[in-house]
């Protein structure tokens, strides 16, 4: 399967980190995030990787080069941060079928090989690992409304009053069918092309859409503060690891 992350973001609120670097290349406990994403695609059987840059591209490339661990690189270029319906865009001449979508800032310890099976299992036309937040803090995010089979059927970003406190991770399965719905997507009032606004069209059309609750944690690094966090958690995890 091939997997786009999107990496092209200049990570304006983790400065002085980003001051000489694009925000994916931020190292969390000395990896760079965008190393961490793709080593866990690698784990879940992810053979292509096709990276959306844009900020600062040329140390992105420059680091990876062609491949990571042997599995191809093809890179694409977000010229104008225009929102994440617009960057998915820049990766359509790449992609071939099935796809997983990955966000470049989040640090994830999860079960991300649960979306890919669902994906597999050509129920549903696109998967999503969602995440419970304290409601106060869901505003932060996508937030999503289930059925009771536990499809989405809505999904609402960065809510002034967030309708439940189910969030979106940043880490997505698809078909091509999301392209053409990035394509249909109105500027918001942000001056942007939103993902939720395309999955609201999908779920328009009748497609399924399934959510997969998160077993683990992820961190999206957004603040300073956020990658401290992200930092406490994997050391205790290997805390853990080094008593076993």
């Amino acid at each position: 399967m091939q997997a786009v992350v999107l990496a092209a973001g200049k990570g304006t609120r983790l400065r002085p980190l980003t001051e000489d670097k694009p925000k994916a290349l931020v190292e969390v406990d000395g990896k760079p995030l965008l190393e961490d994403v793709f080593d866990n695609l690698l784990e879940i059987g992810v053979t292509e990787l096709i990276v959306v840059v844009g900020y600062l591209k040329e140390k992105i490339i420059e680091r990876y080069g062609d491949a990571y661990e042997g599995v191809p690189i093809t890179y694409t270029h977000q010229r104008k941060q225009l929102g994440l319906a617009h960057a998915i865009l820049q990766a359509e001449p790449h992609v071939e079928d099935d796809f997983v979508l990955m966000l470049g800032d989040n640090v994830f310890r999860a079960n991300l090989g649960d979306v890919i099976n669902r994906q597999n299992e050509e129920r549903a036309d696109a998967a999503f690992l969602v995440e419970q937040v304290p409601y106060e803090e869901a505003s932060r995010y996508g937030v999503l409304d289930t059925n009771e089979y536990g499809e989405i059927v809505e999904v609402v970003e960065k809510p002034d009053e967030p309708p439940s406190n189910l969030v979106m991770t940043g880490f997505y399965t698809f078909t091509p069918a999301i392209f053409h719905a990035c394509h249909l997507v109105q500027p918001s009032d942000r001056g942007e092309y939103e993902l939720p606004d395309a999955i609201d069209l999908l779920i328009q059309s009748g497609r399924t859409i399934d959510a997969i609750r998160m077993d683990g944690w992820r961190i999206d690094v957004g603040y300073p503060e956020d990658r401290e966090r992200a930092e406490s958690l994997l050391a205790d995890e290997s805390s853990v690891a080094a008593e076993q």
